[in-house]
């Protein structure tokens, strides 16, 4: 695999990056000190002090991004840097952040309670749990929600007059949740090292298994047709087409020597981005098995990655603080 990069901007924050994401051109990292680093595709920074504590969860909107913290606060950021906060919870930490590019819907969680802004403005629905929620995605459609947590798994329609949950049952901690891009899986991570899932036309459970580390970090390529999960030494990835994983091997691929940490999934190509604990940062190209290394070991894991929509940019941050944007023109030939 060939990689042609335009020259990487590098950041040093001093503060864990825990997430990334890209709204159009602007990047943003979420970091361990409370702030949130803009930058913009000239390459300027903005500092926003979005949070009293550490900002724990950020995602990407049309208009911007919309972080979580420790403080019980939700804050919309503009892709110039302006700040709105859009909710507030005295003693919880908001945790877990989604947003519905399909719908415009935003869903947060913080303890037992997920809650759910169906367009900006509106008051926020409260989805109330027997346990804490570990994790939210939407469905394609952004009309449904999941959420997980002890022992399980909620479906719910947040739209309805009263909502209420459909509850798919499986012993443990579910530790967090992706949906399948084409509606028809639902995958959690749990706190043993393993994953857990269902298909939904039948609710027939999927078992996967035998992982050194928790693999806590989940991604469909674009087509869906893989699912990429951290855990290992390799990138390991389970088959979702047809009916799904049970029955079938699953594949390792990319850099071996150091547990992955977390993953991007292109948007357009079947090519995965790989953190390492050992600070190294891969690009692999699923068919072939290819892989480029696009930053060397050194420092501490990289815990955050996101591509550009159009797949020429790659965010990262780091847990030292170190922290990038990576340039690809194009991608890969």
């Amino acid at each position: 695999m060939t990689i042609t990069a335009a020259p990487a901007q590098f950041l040093a924050t001093d503060a864990f990056v825990t997430a990334a994401a890209f709204s159009g051109d602007t990047a943003a990292l979420a970091l361990g000190d409370g702030t949130v680093r803009l930058v913009a595709a000239d390459g300027s920074e903005k500092a926003i002090a979005a949070h009293d504590g550490s900002a724990l969860a950020l995602t990407a909107t049309a208009d911007g991004f919309v972080s979580a913290g420790d403080d019980g606060k939700v804050v919309a950021i503009g892709k110039d840097g302006a700040a709105t906060a859009l909710f507030h919870a005295k003693g919880k930490w908001i945790e877990h952040i989604a947003f519905s590019d399909a719908s415009g819907a935003l869903a947060f969680a913080g303890g037992k309670d997920a809650f759910v802004l169906l367009k900006p403005g509106a008051e926020p629905r409260r989805l109330t749990h027997a346990s804490s929620v570990m994790g939210l995605a939407f469905d394609p459609k952004g009309k449904r929600l999941v959420t997980a947590h002890y022992n399980g798994v909620s479906l719910w329609w947040p739209g309805a007059e009263n909502p209420s949950a459909t509850f798919l049952e499986w012993k443990g901690s579910h530790t967090g949740v992706v949906w399948h891009p084409g509606g028809d899986f639902i995958v959690t991570s749990m706190q043993e090292n393993a994953l857990h899932g269902w298909r939904l036309s039948d609710k027939q459970h999927m078992r996967m298994a035998g992982y050194p580390t928790k693999p806590k970090s989940l991604v469909f390529f674009a087509k869906g047709k893989w699912l990429a999960t951290s855990g290992a030494e390799s990138v390991v990835c389970w088959p979702f087409d047809g009916k799904g994983p049970m029955g079938k091997s699953a594949r390792e691929i990319g850099p071996q020597g150091s547990i992955c940490t977390v993953l991007a999934a292109h948007p357009k190509q079947d090519l995965i981005a790989s953190g390492h604990a050992d600070g190294s940062l891969w690009i692999t190209r699923f068919e072939t098995d290819k892989t480029a290394n696009v930053r060397p070991p050194g420092g501490e894991a990289v815990s955050a990655l996101s591509w550009r929509e159009d797949g020429n940019r790659l965010a990262f941050g780091c847990e030292d603080g170190a922290a990038g944007v990576l340039n690809f023109e194009p991608v890969a030939r």
